[in-house]
């Protein structure tokens, strides 16, 4: 059975402004790269959903509604419910998460 992958608002504009900043910053090329192997995890969890690891930062929380993938340094935060899984954030995974999360997937 596939899953179907939606991306929230705050995930599509996560993906937008990844990409539009390798774009900018390093290559346009790498930027296609970054996109092409981040849809390829999506895909995958189209197949396997409960494959991701649940954050650590939410684990200290007592939070296991949440997974995650990795295409690093970019990690994937992704809630399966039902037949759907919803990708809720797109970050680089050096950035300090603990609040980013909180803040994201938390306090909403």
């Amino acid at each position: 059975m596939s899953f179907a992958v939606k991306l929230t608002d705050d995930a599509a504009r996560d993906l937008a402004e990844l990409y539009d900043y390798i774009e900018q910053n390093d290559a346009p090329d790498k930027a296609d790269y970054v996109l092409e192997k981040i849809e390829e995890l999506f895909f995958s969890l189209s197949e396997m959903p409960e494959r991701g690891s649940y954050p650590n930062e939410l684990l200290v929380l007592g939070i296991r509604n949440y997974r995650e993938v990795y295409f690093k340094p970019y990690r994937i935060i992704y809630q399966v419910i039902g037949e759907i899984v919803y990708v809720l954030l797109i970050a680089d995974g050096r950035r300090e998460m603990q609040s980013l999360l909180e803040r994201r997937l938390v306090l909403g």
